[in-house]
């Protein structure tokens, strides 16, 4: 069976991949930044979100989610429009996460109780 919380999660993590690689254009013009910086920064954060999405399958690749999330958010002290993007991404990503774990739970619980004996 698949894990709700991995699919949502990766979910999050393709889209908010998408919305950084296009943030790239955007440093060089708005923010000022070289291309080059701008390179390293747009692209290497989308290129570690759809890793981090492609690697979810371990407990750990979760917190480097998290870890991105910040990432994201620091990318604010440079271009300010991304701190409303980094918190939108943020509470869907801990959205994700939570609800992802709570339906586990969930499907662990019906798994471990017993079936109803047939009815005679």
């Amino acid at each position: 069976m698949r894990s709700p919380r991995r699919l949502m999660c990766a979910s999050v993590l393709a889209f908010e991949g998408i919305v950084l690689a296009l943030m790239t254009p955007v440093l060089v013009t708005v923010a000022g930044l070289s291309t080059q910086a701008a390179l390293v920064i747009g692209l290497g954060l989308a290129a570690s979100a759809f890793l981090i999405a492609g690697t979810l399958r371990w407990q750990w690749v979760y917190y480097a989610g998290f870890a991105l999330q910040a990432a994201a958010l620091a990318v604010g002290v440079v271009l300010p429009a991304m701190i409303v993007l980094a918190i939108v991404f943020g509470g869907l990503w801990i959205t994700a996460y939570v609800l992802g774990r709570r339906i586990e739970a969930q499907q662990a619980a019906w798994a471990a109780t017993p079936a109803d004996p047939p009815s005679a």
